[in-house]
């Protein structure tokens, strides 16, 4: 059986993820079994789960109430659908994975980190093969946010002071993490995200 491979995507507000999501499972898709996720969700329980993380007053949950709902989501998430894909030979692509959570809840909520890392290993939560991380000015990316439109703008309400210190986190994570993860410019076109994106897995999968 051909291996899986564990593909996150990841940034701020508004950065591409879900374009280039969509892109990766067209141009992928002749390659191998292509399973398009998203968290916080991607099964049934932690879609429900969402809708309390993404809707309503940006002040509804503390930093360790809403690490403690994404991690339920998330190994809801881990064991309805990315470990049987994985396990089938699939490639997973998810838009948001636990970077995100260390991007919003550590370093822009203020939650400790080894808090993260406990619920980490609690849930078996396995690390990405390849992380893209899209890197734009965040005062951009809000602006171009759809959250507003489907009612999931909780975070987007937040100050700029918040998404700034969410970028410099992920650019942080990204340089600690070198061999796992990719910065690609969230500002140029979709189609040439998407190419750098192509020829990072090509370089590292």
């Amino acid at each position: 059986m051909a291996q899986g491979r564990f593909i996150t995507l990841e940034g701020g507000e508004g950065v591409g993820k879900s374009t280039l999501a969509r892109g990766l499972q067209a141009a992928l898709s002749a390659r191998a079994e292509i399973v398009l996720t998203r968290e916080p969700g991607g099964a049934p329980g932690a879609d429900a789960i969402r809708a309390l993380l993404v809707q309503g007053d940006s002040n509804r949950w503390s930093a360790m109430e809403e690490a403690l709902l994404l991690a339920a989501a998330r190994l809801n998430h881990l064991t309805q659908t990315i470990k049987p894909a994985l396990a089938r030979g699939a490639w997973v692509i998810c838009d948001r994975y636990y970077d995100s959570t260390r991007a919003y809840q550590v370093a822009a909520g203020g939650l400790d980190a080894a808090t993260l890392n406990a619920l980490n290993t609690m849930i078996q939560a396995p690390a990405p093969d390849l992380t893209l991380v899209l890197d734009l000015d965040p005062t951009a990316g809000v602006d171009r946010s759809r959250g507003a439109s489907v009612g999931e703008d909780r975070f987007e309400k937040k100050g700029a002071d918040f998404h700034a210190r969410v970028r410099a986190e992920f650019l942080a994570i990204a340089e600690r993490e070198p061999r796992r993860c990719a910065v690609l410019d969230a500002s140029q076109p979709a189609d040439a995200v998407l190419a750098s994106a192509l020829r990072e897995i090509e370089a590292r999968l």
